[in-house]
């Protein structure tokens, strides 16, 4: 007999219940404290799928919801997890499904309206651009819109990554099977079509990913790993896994200012940001600190698990919830 859609949703979000729950029992407490991490307090922000730290404000994160929201970004402060600013967009029509947030060397934001979870459903894409307020207060901002398309037919995606020397714009895609790197032009038109190029092949199931503030290494997150990259002249070269931190629906990452540690961010309300540490250094000084908040995990991508047991435990439950749901959606 054929269920009706509200019967696998009901079912997907037993699922994600159950999960939940043993991710919370398992999972390590993260207390308010700047770079050390910290949580996002804002009722607001439910579905936080991008981050990117200022470049202007000390101790601030950029950050975003998923879909149905509106053409808001929100600055909070990691000292405290509240928001401070909250920046409207004007120019930009509705936003469809934004995934991504990145700064370029020029000082401006670049937001990834590229999501697109029907597979190919969209035959274009936008990015919005927009300076860094100077100025951290409740304000709409006018922002450019480029129209996106790529080069082999359209895709989903939920990073977008602005080289912080070149300023030149990567998109990587989300396939559960491995995805692909994608180059934008040197220079975003905003009156024409923006077409981006494969450039490379990725081995994971992206999610987010980030330049370091040195332009040298490229860190691309999923939801159970990361995989990170010397850049290699555009050529990417992978250099390590990544000690990700266990998370609920694991969605964004950054470099922190200095490069010395990566920030995780995760999906749900009262959402967790963690720091992780950079194989190699992402920094341009010479000793960079290696220190993070993910326990090594003999850089298996599974960092942050703790105990060993409920470490397992969790990720078998994620795994348990993202694949049932993907067959419900498919069986309705």
């Amino acid at each position: 007999m054929r269920r009706s859609p509200s019967h696998f949703a009901g079912a997907a979000a037993r699922l994600a219940a159950g999960a939940a729950l043993v991710v919370a029992l398992s999972a390590p407490a993260v207390a308010d404290g700047g770079d050390g991490g910290f949580t996002i307090k804002d009722p607001r922000i439910t579905e936080s799928s991008g981050l990117a730290a200022s470049h202007l404000h000390p101790g601030i994160y950029w950050t975003h919801n998923d879909s149905d929201d509106g053409p808001y970004l929100y600055a909070v402060d990691s000292r405290t997890g509240e928001t401070v600013a909250t920046v409207t967009m004007s120019g930009v029509g509705a936003p469809r499904d934004v995934e991504a947030i990145s700064l370029g060397p020029d000082g401006d934001l670049y937001v990834g309206d590229i999501g697109d979870n029907l597979g190919g459903t969209w035959n274009h894409v936008w990015i919005y651009k927009l300076p860094e307020p100077k100025v951290l207060k409740d304000q709409t901002i006018r922002a450019t819109q480029y129209v996106v398309k790529y080069a082999d037919g359209p895709r989903n995606a939920e990073a977008l990554m602005v080289h912080p020397k070149t300023g030149r714009v990567y998109i990587a895609d989300k396939n559960e099977d491995g995805g692909h790197l994608y180059e934008g032009p040197a220079q975003l038109s905003s009156s024409g079509t923006n077409v981006f190029r494969r450039v490379a092949t990725i081995d994971l199931w992206v999610t987010d990913g980030a330049f370091s503030p040195n332009g040298e290494q490229l860190a691309l997150r999923g939801y159970f790993g990361g995989i990170l990259y010397t850049w290699n002249d555009g050529k990417p070269k992978r250099q390590g896994r990544l000690n990700v931190p266990l998370q609920g629906q694991g969605e964004s990452v950054t470099y922190t200012p200095d490069g010395s540690e990566l920030m995780y961010g995760s999906e749900g309300k009262d959402s967790p940001v963690q720091p992780g540490s950079v194989p190699g250094g992402g920094s341009d000084s010479k000793s960079p600190s290696a220190s993070g908040g993910s326990s090594s995990a003999g850089g298996d991508g599974g960092g942050g698990l703790g105990s060993g047991a409920k470490g397992a435990l969790a990720v078998g439950a994620v795994l348990v919830v993202v694949f049932a749901v993907r067959r419900l959606l498919r069986r309705s």
